[in-house]
């Protein structure tokens, strides 16, 4: 028989309502739709991701249609539409990246991790993607890992495995 999950309710911190507040603030009288986006990375900040009940709040908030705020998270690749790993490791795989061996450093992620691109490792902690240009390509290969977005550049095998061990010792 297929399980099916209740949603859980999600519960939103005064400090989070308190910083819709002011993000809503920031835009002119009928036009707090615009303030969705940063809205969006606050929530997800807070939750770590975006479950579609927490985007119904967001819509709730915002007093738009829930549809609205699915068609942003969904089309935008930094806001996750399921849970995440604790360490979310995004590899920049464009061009200049890749030619000094970011496809070998994603390679690398997921025999050492043992998962592939999108998945969890069993203990939570990591998971790992390749993403569009970080803007680093002078430092590359690049990534950055999430929830607070650190840069790590002139990536090697090594570097990375170094990484990960800090990163499991936190």
């Amino acid at each position: 028989m297929l399980k099916v999950e209740e949603p859980q309710p999600v519960h939103f911190s005064p400090a989070l309502i308190e910083k819709f507040g002011e993000i809503v603030k920031r835009y002119p009288e009928g036009k707090h739709k615009s303030a969705l986006l940063p809205i969006l990375h606050e929530t997800q900040a807070e939750l770590g991701w975006l479950s579609s009940e927490a985007m119904d709040k967001v819509a709730a908030y915002l007093d738009i249609q829930d549809i609205e705020v699915y068609e942003v998270a969904s089309f935008y690749s930094m806001y996750f539409l399921k849970p995440q790993a604790k360490f979310v490791m995004e590899v920049c795989r464009t061009g200049p990246c890749c030619l000094v061996g970011a496809e070998k450093i994603m390679d690398h992620l997921e025999n050492k991790l043992g998962v592939k691109e999108g998945e969890v490792t069993a203990d939570g902690l990591f998971s790992w993607r390749g993403v569009e240009c970080l803007a680093a390509c002078g430092y590359a290969p690049v990534l950055q890992i999430g929830p607070d977005y650190t840069f790590y550049e002139n990536l090697t095998e090594q570097k990375v495995d170094d990484l990960i061990n800090d990163l499991r010792n936190k």
